[in-house]
């Protein structure tokens, strides 16, 4: 079976992007399951009902997020009502929302999906290792053959080290948050697909989604900005895994970048 996880989606632009190639990226690769990050892609920060609703309605199965989860306010009680939408899973106990789904792939194929988030230079959450194994066993407990992971995480050691450390139980875990996709995507040792950041799904002219010119005056300034989304032409980066069922492994993973119009 193939899995299509789409980056961190920001804003209007990286909207528009799945909009203009999901549908050709489920057709060339015969997709069986979409997973994209959504928790930018409500004016580049946070997401609301109607933008999930949204990207839902374009055939994408489970959103994930992270840090920004919280930004918009109103997604509060839309959390506890849509387990399609999924926030990290290491947060505190009596968070709203679902920290990880179980959902079911085009192929009948039973997915277990699972969202943690980083610690280093980040919130201080508990530790996504231990939470990451716990949920990981929660979710074959409950019938998942395949188990993705999207670790939101700043730092590349973090990544990779929680990738070694669930190598073999799970079937892929992929990481966002920095906006830069990275070109070392692989298979580690024992069959789990990797790769350090998948990237945005956002404007190319940009700084990680905003305008350059905010992000500039802050770093010389240090005086807090409005950063607003950046317009013009976006591109959608994403990777397809390629699992195996019968073993819970990965035989393959695939980074993709497209353009898009403005």
């Amino acid at each position: 079976m193939k899995i299509l996880f789409i980056s961190d989606i920001v804003g209007g632009p990286g909207r528009r992007a799945v909009k203009q190639h999901l549908q050709g990226l489920r057709e060339k690769h015969s997709v069986d399951l979409i997973i994209a990050n959504g928790e930018n892609s409500a004016g580049g920060f946070g997401i609301t009902q109607k933008v999930a609703e949204e990207l839902l309605g374009m055939g994408i199965d489970i959103l994930t997020s992270g840090n920004h989860i919280w930004d918009k306010k109103e997604v509060m009680n839309y959390l506890g009502k849509e387990d399609r939408l999924i926030r990290p899973a290491n947060y505190p106990p009596g968070v709203p929302g679902y920290g990880s789904a179980l959902v079911t792939a085009k192929d009948g194929t039973r997915v277990g999906v699972l969202n943690l988030m980083g610690r280093v230079f980040m919130a201080n959450l508990d530790c996504p290792f231990r939470v990451g194994s716990e949920e990981v066993e929660k979710l074959k407990d409950a019938g998942a053959a395949v188990v993705f992971v999207d670790f939101h995480a700043e730092a590349t050691s973090e990544k990779l080290a929680l990738a070694r450390y669930l190598d073999g139980s799970i079937t892929a875990l992929v990481g966002t948050h920095t906006h830069v996709q990275t070109a070392d995507e692989r298979i580690l040792p024992k069959g789990t697909a990797y790769i350090t950041d998948v990237g945005m799904t956002g404007p190319m002219d940009s700084v990680i989604g905003v305008t350059p010119e905010a992000a500039i005056e802050r770093f010389l300034t240090h005086i807090p900005q409005k950063f607003d989304t950046a317009k013009g032409p976006a591109w959608l980066q994403a990777v397809i895994v390629e699992a195996d069922p019968a073993t819970g492994l990965a035989d393959g993973i695939t980074r993709i970048c497209l353009e898009s119009e403005a």
